[in-house]
């Protein structure tokens, strides 16, 4: 998987210890979609007083600020109706295309942290959170986890929000553009999990047996908050 951005280039000619120091006081929430981790995020920082940033929330942001030389992907997906995207390509070329999976527009992410003072703390959330994009930009492990939920867990997930059917909807063959989306995202997690090995980062793995008191017990201890 060629990723457009890499953390040595997010800041310029800053180099990456310096950007890492800078960013020190970030803890990091990824992982797969519907695996909680808005609704964690948002308790822990709630209950420690930390700076929440969401990354769903800037996405719309991120891409006004995105050009075709940074994000071609985004570019290529902005031209196709919704039937292109969701309908007439298989998941697996949904997944190796997919802008944000492809990391474009991480480096505005990082851009947004450095201009957030240093306090409080801050965590940001998001499955834009790639493994190899964060792994460079940590002072230490315990500073990032991801999530990594099983299918049924995503899908009750999504089902519980309402949103199951919020762009399949959209599609002339809403069945199918489900599939396709649930196939995507299930190869999207099992990317994630493989990163994580390989980079040796810390993971969470999210069934239906876990309650959401859980999930938010095991993000704060792994923060070590």
């Amino acid at each position: 998987m060629n990723d457009a951005i890499h953390p040595e280039h997010q800041a310029g000619s800053a180099d990456v210890a310096a950007l890492r120091a800078r960013l020190r006081h970030v803890h990091w929430i990824g992982g797969g979609s519907g695996a909680g981790k808005s609704t964690i995020a948002g308790r822990i920082a709630a209950r420690h007083g930390l700076r929440l940033y969401a990354t769903d929330e800037v996405m719309s942001d991120h891409a006004g600020r995105s050009t075709l030389g940074d994000s071609p992907f985004l570019s290529e997906f902005k031209a196709m109706d919704m039937d292109e995207r969701w309908v007439g390509r298989s998941p697996e070329t949904m997944l190796e295309t997919f802008h944000w999976f492809r990391g474009e527009g991480f480096h505005l992410i990082v851009e947004d942290l450095l201009r957030l003072p240093d306090e409080p703390r801050v965590i940001v959330e998001g499955f834009r959170l790639l493994p190899h994009l964060v792994k460079p930009l940590l002072t230490t492990p315990g500073q990032a986890v991801w999530l990594l939920p099983t299918p049924g867990f995503r899908r009750a997930a999504i089902d519980s929000r309402g949103s199951t059917w919020d762009i399949p909807r959209r599609t002339g063959d809403p069945e199918r553009a489900l599939r396709n989306l649930l196939e995507r995202d299930r190869m999207f997690t099992a990317r994630l999990r493989e990163q994580t090995r390989s980079l040796r980062l810390r993971v969470i793995e999210v069934d239906v047996t876990m309650t959401e008191d859980d999930l938010a017990g095991r993000v704060t201890e792994a923060f070590g908050l």
